[in-house]
């Protein structure tokens, strides 16, 4: 027997609150035009967000309507604590337009830069994703849902984290959890044992199937956790990599996805890999399915195309794909419709395994 363990962050995460406001002003900067480009970096701390990166839009002139999305998201979230406010925030805008040098790249729909993506899928949750990220993912959407909807949950802000460890058996296969810890923030008059108590019935509310009488909770175990959010740790756009995509159960190529249009392989490129692993998975009676593709910056085709299937390469289906499917960047763009997408909608819990997403729903085939 094994362990492996896989966490995620709320919405409210510094992090998060970065990559939201990043997309959100990303998607109103590219305003479904294929010939716009963006690549926004948010950085927030104590009530204040710095907007930074490039632009090709004739919408980012326009500072106090991007000064208005920034309020308009966080108040969404659901900030409105004396260190992070929506109101009373200071934004800084530093967005400028993109390079030349680098529009002489993707204005043909080459590929925005050089890197690796990686897609990957498994046979353990439905969604096939590994189930210690799923209730991760789960946990988290289902305290946002309580704290935005329900009366008796009021006490919960926005600033949460999960992370579950399961036992595996010597075939791969899960079999229960061993250890969930969870972090939430909460107001200040609220009792911690209270506070433990009502996580811990969420969480057997959303993953009582694996939890045994051995399972381990570990809920605030720091204590009080009343300053949380930017205001008590810096959020930066792309620090949550590994929660976006596969919670450690597979490589990653070291790209971020979110504030960036969709020219930029670490992003289109990396939902490409993924559709391609899932729909092999479904089609073969495989266990687990891991893509790799890779490119250079101002090239359309992909400088490889690589396949495991249980975890040996798969030439015949690597050959396979390259023979099917359009890898260009223009290609996966029409594929999935990306410049039509609002990529707010991809920012929390996870890039991958969600309905309504067109990687995980249309077949490559």
């Amino acid at each position: 027997m094994y362990q492996f363990t896989s966490e995620s962050v709320s919405q409210g995460h510094p992090d998060k609150v970065a990559d939201l406001i990043s997309d959100t002003v990303a998607t109103y900067l590219i305003n479904g035009n294929i010939n716009h480009r963006a690549a926004v970096e948010t950085l927030v701390t104590t009530n204040k967000v710095i907007l930074a990166g490039e632009f090709k839009s004739d919408r980012g002139q326009n500072p106090d309507r991007i000064e208005n999305i920034v309020r308009e998201v966080i108040k969404e979230i659901g900030y409105e604590q004396e260190g992070f406010h929506w109101e009373t925030v200071e934004v800084q805008n530093h967005l400028h337009g993109q390079s030349q040098d680098i529009a002489l790249g993707t204005d043909d729909f080459g590929a925005g830069d050089q890197g690796i993506m990686f897609g990957y899928a498994c046979e353990e949750a439905g969604n096939k994703l590994p189930l210690p990220l799923y209730y991760s993912h789960e946990l988290l959407k289902k305290l946002q849902i309580l704290r935005k909807n329900d009366p008796n949950y009021t006490w919960l802000e926005p600033d949460n984290k999960a992370q579950f460890t399961f036992n595996y058996g010597s075939d791969g296969k899960p079999i229960d959890i061993a250890n969930v810890v969870c972090s939430t923030q909460h107001k200040e008059n609220v009792d911690l044992e209270f506070v433990r108590e009502g996580v811990k019935e969420v969480i057997q509310d959303v993953a009582g199937e694996y939890l045994t009488t051995d399972t381990n909770f570990l809920i605030n175990p720091t204590g009080r956790f009343v300053i949380g959010g930017p205001d008590g740790d810096t959020g930066l756009t792309g620090r949550k990599i590994i929660v976006d995509t596969y919670g450690g159960a597979s490589p990653h190529g070291g790209g971020a996805f979110s504030g960036k249009d969709c020219t930029k392989v670490d992003r289109s490129a990396a939902y490409m890999a993924r559709s391609i692993a899932k729909q092999v998975l479904l089609e073969n009676p495989f266990q687990e399915v891991l893509v790799q593709l890779s490119y250079a910056i101002g090239i359309k085709e992909p400088t490889s195309v690589t396949i495991w299937t249980d975890k040996k390469i798969n030439y015949v289906i690597a050959e396979h794909v390259k023979s099917l499917l359009d890898l260009t960047p223009l290609g996966i763009i029409e594929k999935f419709d990306l410049f039509n997408l609002d990529l707010a909608t991809t920012t929390n819990y996870g890039h991958f395994g969600r309905q309504g997403l067109p990687w995980e729903e249309q077949a490559w085939t």
